[in-house]
């Protein structure tokens, strides 16, 4: 018998590690025959919102973004989408991005379908104009190698254009794979573990990680990950750019 009080999971001033085994679900208006689990939100000082959807047969993803654009990644199985009159099918390691004022349908999902969300209130930038939607894939043959490390690949998955204010990319370790450096910065991450495991250190603290976890890192937050076991590890992340740094 397990014990009941023993999780992986931490919440801490700057950073959070949210494994499976502590979600309670959410009821979104409009997001039908589906769990919900939020699982980072401004609630814990964050300054985005990143939800897990897992869509039952019949299940439904209706709403209209307003002042946040969302980002849609399917985790696993597929999922019809219609949004500014487009309709694509969308399976594993397919995304849309949705800007803000737009409608969105998801329908006719595969039982038991994951969608990954990030959400961030849009930032306008004078002389530019706002993104559209864009709808995109997981290829490997896209991610470039990182800091000229064959062990380390990143891909970009929205593109680098300064009418976007969030990046999302998935970020690859081969086995043996670490971050060259202990970065510290001002981007804010929220991220998940799409395969593999790892040991991620947070603020000096060292945390194993794997499938299905997420972490949250605030600003300056200081970070370093190495891949471990026989099989790469990858996440998909978030973080917020291209635009001059406030207080507000």
């Amino acid at each position: 018998m397990e014990i009941s009080a023993l999780t992986r999971s931490v919440v801490k001033r700057n950073h959070a590690i949210i494994a499976p085994d502590g979600y309670i679900n959410s009821n979104v208006p409009g997001w039908t025959n589906c769990t919900v689990n939020v699982i980072i939100n401004e609630q814990m000082g964050a300054r985005l919102c990143q939800t897990l959807i897992t869509l039952r047969e019949g299940g439904q993803l209706l709403g209209r973004t307003e002042a946040s654009q969302i980002f849609f990644y399917v985790v696993g199985g597929q999922v019809q989408v219609t949004v500014d009159g487009q309709t694509r099918t969308l399976a594993e390691g397919q995304y849309v991005y949705v800007p803000t004022g737009q409608e969105y349908r998801f329908e006719q999902p595969t039982e038991g379908t994951q969608v990954l969300t990030f959400h961030k209130v849009y930032e306008p930038l004078a002389g530019h104009d706002a993104p559209g939607v864009y709808f995109g894939e997981r290829d490997l043959s896209k991610a470039p190698v990182y800091m000229n490390d064959e062990a380390l690949r990143i891909q970009e998955l929205l593109p680098n254009e300064l009418g976007f204010d969030m990046a999302v990319n998935i970020f690859t370790y081969g086995t043996g794979g670490h971050l060259p450096m202990v970065e510290t910065h001002i981007m804010e991450h929220g991220l998940m573990y799409l395969q593999g495991q790892a040991i991620y250190m947070l603020d000096q603290q060292w945390y194993p990680v794997k499938k299905g976890d997420s972490i949250w890192m605030a600003p300056y937050c200081q970070q370093w990950a190495t891949a471990m076991g026989q099989e790469p590890s990858v996440y998909i992340y978030y973080k917020n750019v291209n635009r001059f740094p406030t207080t507000v």
